[in-house]
């Protein structure tokens, strides 16, 4: 006879359950203070949202293999769904079955090779909005980094060509937009087909979003010159030399090159403006580690805005950011399907589970990061659990662009601090604005020239 197999064990469910409405009241209502406590109770646990079930990956290395298994557990679930309403099938979104060849087109986009032409907008823009401001000006950051980093992006993708109307419009639907999806992952699919206010200005940022990218896409392709160096230059010449015979006015090709440009500016855009506003609000509230960042960017700029050749000196700048980003990592929560029967952590996953992991709870561990809710960038100079740093993903999945994105942040937040100190009321609260990316709710901040 062969000997039994081992029971499998069953998954756990989550703890504050109530009836019929599962673990909504607790993701709603305080979802970083709810998923940071969930690894007390098992590597992985079942939660709900009211009728609908998922499992939650609470352990560093079975998320990691979740991540680095891309074909098992592919993208899908309500948040995608969500997202792919607004954004179509571009790399952040596409299934695994595309994804590859997606990534392959898109990747010498972002050779190391492209960088410096890239970031001399970012280096630009700064520039000019910090010479905007004025000694003692107040400042709502989140709006001035999100007007930064916009226009940053709009001039490295296409060299000036969005109108200031486009702009705007941009800035207004991005916010709309990523407001709406973390509400309407929550939301039954009926709720979000109902003609209620919020579903149709939804409906109206994603449609005017995906008309503004398409057309001055059009535009760009037309009169734009192929050798400019920008970052819509770069994509049309690949899916060009992919396509040679159709070309950019294909249908699907062009449906595929629009979901990507929107896919790369919103989350670019985002994350860059929340990474430099929780970095300007931690280093307000740690002055310890501000006096010795200023020493740094005062020494290396000297009275010039930071740029491309300045990040090899900028140590400090780059390990604020590389903890601004654990503490609040920009995708907080993200969701996987189960696309076979497998196994993980001992547990069976039948084909079909949904499958959440939350880099917000892996950078909060307190066994992985000692004190996890102090701002310590100094962590990063010893070894560190450096598999469990998540916030850009891992595997074949990793952000695209998070090292153009983390040479934006630093080359934005050296030349702000060289010539700025920020500071806000020490008893002001700041809370998370919990919506596509985590970024600081209503952070006003009081300008001190410093030269």
């Amino acid at each position: 006879m062969h000997p039994a197999a081992p029971a499998r064990r069953p998954i756990p469910d989550a703890p504050r359950a109530l009836p019929l409405l599962g673990h909504l009241v607790p993701l709603a209502r305080d979802p970083l203070r709810f998923v940071t406590s969930l690894h007390h109770h098992g590597d992985l646990l079942r939660v709900r949202i009211g009728p609908v079930g998922a499992v939650i990956v609470c352990d560093p290395h079975l998320t990691r293999q979740l991540l680095l298994d891309s074909r098992t557990y592919d993208k899908g679930g309500p948040f995608f769904d969500r997202v792919r309403e607004g954004l179509g099938g571009g790399l952040l979104t596409c299934p695994h079955a595309t994804h590859q060849r997606q990534r392959r087109l898109i990747q010498p986009s972002f050779h190391p090779d492209r960088l410096p032409g890239y970031t001399q907008a970012i280096t630009a823009q700064t520039d000019t909005l910090t010479r905007g401001w004025h000694d003692g000006q107040e400042l709502d950051v989140t709006a001035e980094l999100g007007r930064l980093t916009t226009r940053s992006l709009a001039t490295a993708m296409f060299s000036g060509l969005l109108s200031t109307t486009d702009l705007d419009h941009i800035l207004k639907d991005t916010a709309t937009f990523a407001e709406g999806v973390y509400r309407r992952t929550l939301m039954p699919t009926w709720l979000t087909r109902l003609p209620l206010p919020a579903n149709r200005r939804y409906t109206h940022a994603c449609t005017r979003l995906r008309r503004i990218f398409a057309d001055n896409t059009a535009r760009y392709r037309h009169a734009g010159d192929k050798e400019s160096g920008t970052l819509v230059s770069a994509l049309l010449t690949a899916y060009e030399q992919q396509c040679p015979t159709s070309g950019t006015d294909s249908g699907d090709t062009e449906g595929e090159l629009v979901d990507n440009l929107m896919t790369l500016f919103l989350g670019g855009a985002a994350i860059t403006a929340a990474t430099l506003a929780w970095a300007l609000h931690l280093l307000d509230r740690n002055p310890g580690v501000a006096e010795r960042l200023h020493h740094e960017v005062d020494t290396v700029l000297d009275g010039r805005p930071a740029t491309h050749d300045d990040l090899a000196r900028l140590e400090l700048t780059a390990r604020v950011i590389t903890e601004t980003l654990r503490i609040w990592p920009p995708s907080w929560m993200t969701m996987r399907t189960v696309t076979t029967d497998t196994e993980l952590g001992g547990h069976h996953l039948p084909a079909g589970t949904a499958v959440i992991y939350s880099p917000y709870l892996i950078h909060h561990r307190a066994d992985l990061y000692p004190d996890p809710e102090r701002f310590d960038p100094d962590r990063w100079l010893t070894e560190q659990p450096r598999d469990a740093y998540i916030a850009f993903g891992a595997g074949a999945r990793k952000c695209i662009g998070y090292t153009y994105g983390l040479n934006d942040a630093a080359l934005a937040l050296a030349t702000i601090t060289h010539r700025w100190r920020l500071t806000s009321p020490p008893h002001q609260t700041i809370r998370p604005s919990l919506s596509g990316e985590l970024s600081p709710h209503n952070l006003r901040m009081r300008a001190h020239a410093r030269h």
